[in-house]
């Protein structure tokens, strides 16, 4: 068995056999899914995982060699951390630090805790808002609130993705367009 040590960036993106993101994994798991033959390694990583008798270079990207059906969840998972990589970091009032999330239509009067209603904030506006809608204040939001939609939400949630993995998910920015 290679020893297998956690480097920087120690996940690999696990396609599937027609090329499509399935999850991320640790780097151990998809050496031992290309070691089984499993999996083909797409991308290397950095360095090399070396056994007695094997070198292999560290994978970064995976591809099943057989097709794998996975029934997908439709929505992506609300949590603190996935509102403030959805917001930015930035609070959806100043465009502060976000340090706190707010719902923008308050609990207290009915609001829900979903990903339309809350959003990253930083301390000074969440504690001026208080118990009220950004209406009430004058306030405007600099970006409506929504789930966020596309592979890479899906497959890496709040995770910063490897740049290594930017053909796989779809990431690239669009280019601008000529004048």
């Amino acid at each position: 068995m290679p020893d297998i040590r956690p480097t920087a960036g120690s996940g690999a993106l696990v396609l599937n056999a027609t090329y499509e993101p399935l999850c991320v994994v640790s780097v151990r798991r998809a050496a031992i899914l290309v070691l089984s033959a499993k999996a083909v390694c797409v991308a290397d990583g950095e360095g090399i995982l070396h056994s007695a008798r094997n070198a292999l270079p560290v994978p970064s990207v995976v591809r099943l060699t057989r097709y794998v059906r996975v029934p997908y969840r439709t929505h992506v998972g609300l949590s603190r951390r996935a509102i403030f990589a959805r917001d930015g970091w930035r609070c959806a009032y100043c465009r502060g630090p976000a340090e706190t999330i707010d719902h923008v239509f308050p609990r207290s009067r009915g609001g829900r805790h979903d990903w339309e209603n809350v959003v990253a904030a930083c301390a000074r506006c969440n504690h001026t808002k208080g118990d009220k809608t950004p209406a009430e204040l004058g306030w405007r939001l600099h970006s409506l609130p929504a789930a966020p939609k596309g592979t890479a939400w899906r497959v890496l949630g709040h995770r910063a993705p490897d740049p290594r993995w930017v053909d796989w998910l779809d990431l690239r920015e669009p280019e601008p367009e000529a004048a």
